[in-house]
């Protein structure tokens, strides 16, 4: 006589866990350390000791001091370079945040004549060399008889930057909702108030991304900067100067200080998303 088995006789089923698979996760480990331990090394040697009479960057460790924080500003044309890149990248970021802004909305919103080549422009305009583009503003500022300095080393940083801005803000506006802001002008709104009240606290943080993104391209910019800098001298050129005769522990203070700026800047844009999607579940 044949049992019939009861479904609950039988055992469970196995269930196989799956593998993790280790080669993502050492990739993008190799990946985060290799960005980072330069930065770590930097941080690390701006609180080297130095036994030298002209303290000069050494990578032998003399101890760990603070001396170089208290004198940051010490060696004679270094803080005025490193201040000078500063306002030139605040300038350049802003203004090129405000024509890229504006020139993505006439880029999605718009239709013009030359608009295909002006995005083919765009494009070159990240993908070209710099040693060609500022050779190419070089032989411009000179057909101009525009003098080299401040002026010509803003113009070309804006100039470079404007495209990451475009592409940037063009992402954000490719999926906007234009009924919002059709709803504002059926209640009244001009087209400033709406821009000012709708369109742009909306695309903000893209506005935001690419000019911060204009800031760290002008601050850290050398090849095109010297060749349209005359002799003005910002960070970089002044650095790249200074390494014939030795860097200076400074160095890698004001790096150090860049880099805890950006991470500043960098927490308080998660904390102010984190507080805009709380606010944005709370029931009303």
């Amino acid at each position: 006589m044949s049992h019939v088995i009861d479904a609950a006789e039988l055992p469970p089923p196995r269930v196989r866990k799956p593998r993790r698979h280790l080669g993502l996760p050492i990739y993008v480990g190799l990946v985060i350390a290799y960005l980072l331990v330069p930065i770590a090394v930097m941080i690390l040697y701006s609180f080297n000791g130095s036994n030298a009479n002209l303290p000069t960057v050494s990578f032998k460790l003399h101890g760990l001091t603070t001396q170089w924080y208290r004198e940051w500003n010490k060696v004679p044309g270094l803080t005025p370079a490193f201040f000078l890149s500063l306002r030139l990248a605040f300038a350049s970021a802003i203004t090129a945040a405000v024509l890229g802004t504006m020139l993505a909305l006439a880029l999605v919103r718009y239709r013009f004549r030359g608009k295909g080549a002006t995005e083919q422009i765009l494009f070159l305009n990240i993908a070209a060399p710099e040693i060609v583009m500022g050779a190419a503003l070089l032989g411009f500022f000179i057909t101009l008889d525009l003098p080299k300095g401040f002026l010509t080393l803003f113009l070309a940083h804006v100039m470079f930057s404007v495209a990451y801005v475009t592409l940037t803000v063009r992402a954000r506006l490719v999926g906007f909702d234009r009924s919002i802001e059709e709803a504002a002008q059926d209640l009244g709104a001009t087209a400033w108030v709406t821009f000012r009240k709708i369109t742009l606290p909306l695309i903000f943080p893209a506005v935001l991304a690419g000019a911060l993104l204009a800031f760290a391209l002008s601050i850290d910019d050398f090849v095109t900067s010297n060749f349209v800098s005359g002799t003005t001298a910002t960070f970089p050129l002044w650095v790249w100067g200074a390494v014939k005769v030795g860097i200076p522990p400074q160095v890698f203070v004001l790096g150090t200080m860049i880099f805890m700026v950006g991470i500043g800047f960098a927490v308080l844009n998660l904390i102010w998303q984190a507080r805009k999607d709380r606010s944005a579940k709370v029931p009303r």
